[in-house]
Protein backbone atom coordinates (compact mmCIF):
# COMPACT_ATOMS: atom_id res chain seq x y z
CA UNK A 1 0.00 0.00 0.00
CA UNK A 2 2.90 2.14 0.92
CA UNK A 3 4.65 1.33 -2.54
CA UNK A 4 1.23 2.16 -4.28
CA UNK A 5 0.60 5.83 -2.66
CA UNK A 6 4.72 6.71 -3.41
CA UNK A 7 3.92 6.09 -6.91
CA UNK A 8 0.60 8.39 -7.28
CA UNK A 9 2.56 11.16 -5.71
CA UNK A 10 5.14 10.33 -8.32
CA UNK A 11 2.70 10.63 -10.91
CA UNK A 12 1.04 13.24 -9.67
CA UNK A 13 4.53 15.07 -9.68
CA UNK A 14 4.69 14.39 -13.29
CA UNK A 15 1.49 15.11 -14.54
CA UNK A 16 1.95 19.01 -12.45
CA UNK A 17 5.66 19.47 -13.81
CA UNK A 18 4.44 18.60 -17.37
CA UNK A 19 1.48 21.10 -17.13
CA UNK A 20 3.48 23.53 -15.66
CA UNK A 21 6.40 23.23 -18.39
CA UNK A 22 3.48 23.57 -21.34
CA UNK A 23 2.35 26.48 -19.91
CA UNK A 24 5.42 28.32 -19.38
CA UNK A 25 6.50 27.00 -22.69
CA UNK A 26 3.06 29.27 -23.98
CA UNK A 27 3.96 32.13 -22.54
CA UNK A 28 7.20 32.69 -23.69
CA UNK A 29 6.50 31.94 -27.23
CA UNK A 30 3.42 34.55 -26.43
CA UNK A 31 5.95 37.00 -25.15
CA UNK A 32 8.60 36.61 -27.99
CA UNK A 33 6.77 36.59 -30.74
CA UNK A 34 4.91 39.49 -29.72
CA UNK A 35 7.78 41.62 -28.36
CA UNK A 36 9.70 42.52 -31.71
CA UNK A 37 7.99 44.43 -33.65
CA UNK A 38 6.16 47.92 -32.21
CA UNK A 39 2.50 48.32 -33.60
CA UNK A 40 2.13 50.51 -36.42
CA UNK A 41 1.22 53.50 -36.52
CA UNK A 42 -0.17 55.78 -39.10
CA UNK A 43 2.80 57.51 -39.36
CA UNK A 44 4.71 54.81 -40.83
CA UNK A 45 7.73 56.39 -39.42
CA UNK A 46 6.91 59.91 -42.13
CA UNK A 47 6.45 61.60 -38.23
CA UNK A 48 5.42 60.09 -35.47
CA UNK A 49 4.50 63.22 -33.25
CA UNK A 50 2.13 64.39 -36.53
CA UNK A 51 -1.42 63.51 -36.64
CA UNK A 52 -2.14 60.89 -39.71
CA UNK A 53 -5.05 60.20 -40.83
CA UNK A 54 -6.12 56.57 -41.82
CA UNK A 55 -7.78 56.94 -45.34
CA UNK A 56 -8.60 59.03 -48.15
CA UNK A 57 -12.16 59.81 -47.79
CA UNK A 58 -11.06 61.07 -44.07
CA UNK A 59 -8.20 63.32 -45.28
CA UNK A 60 -10.84 65.11 -48.10
CA UNK A 61 -13.43 65.34 -45.17
CA UNK A 62 -11.28 67.15 -42.67
CA UNK A 63 -9.09 69.05 -45.38
CA UNK A 64 -12.71 70.25 -46.31
CA UNK A 65 -13.96 70.82 -42.84
CA UNK A 66 -10.47 72.35 -41.12
CA UNK A 67 -9.80 74.62 -44.26
CA UNK A 68 -6.19 73.05 -44.29
CA UNK A 69 -4.56 71.75 -47.35
CA UNK A 70 -4.07 68.02 -47.22
CA UNK A 71 -0.41 66.55 -48.70
CA UNK A 72 -0.55 62.84 -49.62
CA UNK A 73 2.56 60.86 -49.14
CA UNK A 74 2.42 57.55 -51.72
CA UNK A 75 5.08 55.07 -50.53
CA UNK A 76 5.99 51.05 -50.52
CA UNK A 77 7.85 49.97 -47.54
CA UNK A 78 10.11 47.76 -49.52
CA UNK A 79 11.41 51.32 -51.93
CA UNK A 80 14.56 51.97 -50.96
CA UNK A 81 13.44 55.15 -52.43
CA UNK A 82 10.69 55.43 -50.48
CA UNK A 83 12.86 54.86 -47.51
CA UNK A 84 15.60 57.28 -48.07
CA UNK A 85 12.84 59.86 -48.83
CA UNK A 86 11.04 58.88 -45.44
CA UNK A 87 14.01 59.49 -43.40
CA UNK A 88 15.12 62.57 -44.57
CA UNK A 89 11.31 63.99 -44.61
CA UNK A 90 11.11 62.49 -40.54
CA UNK A 91 14.60 64.38 -39.80
CA UNK A 92 13.74 67.76 -41.27
CA UNK A 93 12.94 69.69 -38.55
CA UNK A 94 11.16 72.42 -40.38
CA UNK A 95 8.78 70.20 -42.33
CA UNK A 96 7.78 68.11 -39.38
CA UNK A 97 6.85 71.90 -38.00
CA UNK A 98 5.04 72.71 -41.25
CA UNK A 99 3.23 69.39 -41.52
CA UNK A 100 1.59 70.27 -38.67
CA UNK A 101 -0.10 73.11 -40.84
CA UNK A 102 -1.50 70.25 -43.44
CA UNK A 103 -3.92 67.50 -42.89
CA UNK A 104 -1.72 64.42 -43.70
CA UNK A 105 -1.96 60.99 -45.17
CA UNK A 106 0.90 58.40 -46.59
CA UNK A 107 -0.19 55.68 -48.51
CA UNK A 108 1.10 52.62 -49.16
CA UNK A 109 -1.72 51.02 -51.83
CA UNK A 110 -3.55 53.45 -54.54
CA UNK A 111 -6.37 55.01 -54.19
CA UNK A 112 -8.87 54.64 -57.02
CA UNK A 113 -8.66 58.30 -57.44
CA UNK A 114 -7.07 58.77 -60.89
CA UNK A 115 -6.68 62.50 -59.95
CA UNK A 116 -4.10 61.12 -57.24
CA UNK A 117 -1.52 59.75 -60.27
CA UNK A 118 -1.70 62.14 -62.62
CA UNK A 119 1.38 61.05 -64.72
CA UNK A 120 1.43 57.35 -63.15
CA UNK A 121 1.51 55.34 -60.08
CA UNK A 122 4.76 55.72 -59.25
CA UNK A 123 6.64 55.73 -55.60
CA UNK A 124 7.68 57.88 -53.62
CA UNK A 125 4.84 60.75 -55.02
CA UNK A 126 3.91 63.38 -53.19
CA UNK A 127 0.69 65.51 -54.14
CA UNK A 128 -1.64 68.31 -52.33
CA UNK A 129 -5.13 68.70 -52.44
CA UNK A 130 -6.37 72.37 -51.36
CA UNK A 131 -9.54 72.38 -49.08
CA UNK A 132 -12.15 72.89 -52.08
CA UNK A 133 -10.82 69.31 -52.95
CA UNK A 134 -8.78 70.52 -55.89
CA UNK A 135 -5.60 68.32 -56.80
CA UNK A 136 -2.82 70.38 -56.68
CA UNK A 137 -1.33 69.59 -60.04
CA UNK A 138 1.00 73.15 -60.35
CA UNK A 139 2.92 72.12 -57.59
CA UNK A 140 5.63 69.67 -58.49
CA UNK A 141 8.73 68.61 -58.09
CA UNK A 142 11.88 68.60 -59.75
CA UNK A 143 11.85 65.79 -62.70
CA UNK A 144 9.62 66.19 -65.57
CA UNK A 145 9.09 62.22 -66.17
CA UNK A 146 7.73 61.91 -62.42
CA UNK A 147 6.21 65.54 -61.89
CA UNK A 148 4.84 64.65 -58.09
CA UNK A 149 8.55 62.37 -57.25
CA UNK A 150 10.89 63.50 -54.50
CA UNK A 151 14.45 62.71 -53.83
CA UNK A 152 15.84 63.39 -49.78
CA UNK A 153 18.06 65.71 -52.18
CA UNK A 154 14.96 67.39 -52.81
CA UNK A 155 13.75 67.92 -49.57
CA UNK A 156 14.07 71.70 -49.42
CA UNK A 157 12.35 71.88 -52.76
CA UNK A 158 9.45 69.44 -50.85
CA UNK A 159 9.70 72.51 -47.88
CA UNK A 160 9.15 75.53 -50.55
CA UNK A 161 6.17 73.64 -52.17
CA UNK A 162 4.11 73.16 -48.57
CA UNK A 163 5.15 76.70 -48.38
CA UNK A 164 3.46 77.27 -51.73
CA UNK A 165 0.32 74.78 -50.76
CA UNK A 166 -0.30 77.19 -47.25
CA UNK A 167 0.53 80.69 -49.13
CA UNK A 168 -1.96 80.00 -52.01
CA UNK A 169 -4.15 78.61 -49.63
CA UNK A 170 -4.67 81.93 -47.87
CA UNK A 171 -4.24 83.88 -51.31
CA UNK A 172 -7.10 82.15 -53.14
CA UNK A 173 -9.85 81.58 -50.42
Amino acid sequence: AMERSYMSVFLLLIVISCTLAKDVGKKETKETTAKPKLPQTLSRGWGDQLIWTQTYEEALFRAKHSNKPLMIIHHLEDCPHSQALKKAFAEHKDIQKLAEKFILLNLVYETTDKNLAPDGQYVPRILFIDPSLTVRADITGRYSNRLYAYEPSDISLLYSNMQKAQKLLKTEL
